[in-house]
């Protein structure tokens, strides 16, 4: 096949590096959702014109590398912690990244070709981009950052409709939509014409669920999110961990104080991960110390935990009066940064962990029936509750200050809020450097603590929504109609069939 593409060698390759790059300014907290069509449209026509399938795999792979690495550049951050010991892995952190996720993309490139030009070639790119999307979740412990989906997390009001659909389609039906649509733009005005009238539609229905969310009649305790706001390299070293620790216990105390005042619900306290700088499982004194602090009401903290040989990032539940009323391990841990996956040799941040059995749900006096999670837990979507056991609500701690100011941890909080419309239910997000939140059932944000911030943070847990139709069948739903385009796009029509077999279309 000849190309028929107006650009070659080294210019192609900028292309694609420059449309990838550019789709992912559409991500939060950009938002330049209008790069997400040109982008997408770029790569759909460089895969379509593309000399042979292994030239458009090429293309596919170098728009993903200036995609993921745009899109997770904050992950350089992390490195510059321990810049002394790791200086030569900053320049290649995000793009070492991309390297591993980028050929995901290679697929769509590819699998487009291999039907009819027109719609199936859109119902086979989109489709197949979904599903390997999702397919990210299988990559060592998983990485499915930045979904597609999470485009339409606009800032307010706009963001709360925009996403509604996710409690039926979740993150990566969206992800569908969004490619289906972008695509869709660029095929003619009664295409274009059909996605505003989707669009519309979609409007009507996000703002009909939020004025129609009826929440349950279930009363979750007022949250006191403590954010001590310590510096990452103070973390690690523990340089002044009982300056720290004092820091915590006086804003506990402030926010207990607080909560108490406003009478009407029983509080609960809640730290970060990494919130308390020892192992407190087995410091008593320090466990009464925080109970003090909390003046009665229970407490959630995060802190390393070992065991044997084993270590764990654990979220403790401190009772009133001191003892541990469970503890939580983390499950998913963060490949190259709490385990080594076998593709390097050396690990880049410190520590390896053991993994923890898996999601729990709680019930504990003060508290309710609460999901725990912890940091990297909240981005998987369909996995945030314990199977058949449904909780209130869900608080994941986290400690984002591997990662500075930047889009990180912003783009985590949007992961928290998404998986709020998606099980129907209340995420409170706690961070040592912030941004802590809380969000309602239909992902509302109802409190924000921001950024850099040493402060404690004061609000009540709003009330769960009744199962929501993606909590019920989880990503069955956006696989089943992901492969139903790719199905479609391979069933030839009867007018087009004999010059499909005579060889017209070729890929």
């Amino acid at each position: 096949m000849i190309s028929t593409l107006p650009v070659r060698g080294w210019r192609l390759a900028g292309l694609m590096l420059l449309a990838g790059g550019l789709a992912a300014l559409s991500l939060p907290p950009v938002h330049a959702l209008f790069l997400l069509p040109v982008g997408l449209m770029i790569l759909y026509r460089v895969s379509e014109d593309a000399r042979s399938w292994k030239q458009a795999a090429w293309c596919g792979f170098l728009f993903g590398m200036g995609f993921h690495t745009v899109g997770l550049y904050w992950l350089t951050n992390a490195i510059l912690t321990r810049v002394h010991e790791f200086w030569w892995v900053v320049p290649f952190a995000s793009p070492g990244v991309a390297l591993l996720i980028a050929p995901f993309i290679c697929v769509p490139a590819i699998l487009c070709r291999v039907v009819r030009p027109g719609w199936r070639r859109v119902l086979m790119f989109a489709g197949s981009w979904t599903v390997m999307d999702m397919g990210r979740v299988f990559m060592f412990s998983g990485f499915p950052w930045n979904p597609l989906g999470s485009d339409l997390e606009l800032p307010g009001f706009a963001g709360d409709v925009m996403i509604q659909p996710a409690s039926v389609l979740g993150v990566d039906g969206l992800s569908l939509a969004l490619v289906l649509g972008s695509l869709a733009l660029f095929r003619g005005r009664r295409a274009a014409v059909a996605v505003v009238a989707v669009s519309v539609l979609w409007i009507a229905a996000g703002t009909w669920r939020l004025s129609s969310a009826t929440p349950l009649n279930i009363t979750n305790p007022r949250a006191v999110l403590v954010q001590g706001n310590v510096p990452e390299a103070e973390v690690i070293s523990h340089a002044d961990a009982v300056g720290n620790f004092r820091r915590y216990l006086s804003l506990t105390a402030q926010g207990a104080q607080k909560a108490f005042a406003e009478g009407g619900r029983p509080p609960v306290v809640i730290w970060p991960e990494s919130g308390f700088p020892g192992l407190l499982d087995e410091d008593t004194l320090a466990r009464q110390m925080i109970a003090r602090a909390a003046d009665g009401a229970p407490a959630l903290v995060g802190s390393d935990r070992e065991s044997g040989k084993d270590w764990f990032n654990s979220l403790i539940a401190v009772a009133p009066d001191g003892s541990i009323a469970a503890i939580y391990d983390k499950s998913r841990l963060v490949p190259f940064g709490e385990y080594q996956p076998w593709i390097l040799p050396f690990n880049v941040l410190p520590g390896v962990l053991t993994p923890g059995p898996g999601l729990k749900t709680w019930d504990l006096p003060g508290m309710g029936r609460v999901g725990p999670m912890i940091c990297y837990e909240i981005i998987f979507s369909g996995s945030v509750t314990a199977r058949n056991d449904r909780p209130d609500w869900l608080v994941t701690i986290s400690n984002d200050a591997w990662y500075g100011n930047s889009a990180g941890p912003r783009q985590h909080l949007a992961t928290g809020r998404m998986r709020a419309v998606e099980e129907g239910l209340p995420v409170v997000f706690a961070n040592n450097t912030g941004i802590s939140a809380i969000y309602d059932a239909t992902g509302h944000e109802t409190a924000r603590l921001g950024w850099g911030r040493a402060d404690v943070l004061v609000s009540d847990i709003p009330s769960p929504l009744p199962p929501t139709f993606f909590s019920r069948f989880g990503r069955a739903t956006p696989l089943a109609l992901s492969l139903l385009c790719m199905v479609l796009a391979l069933v030839p029509t009867q007018r087009k069939k004999r010059d499909w077999d005579l060889g017209v279309y070729k890929g």
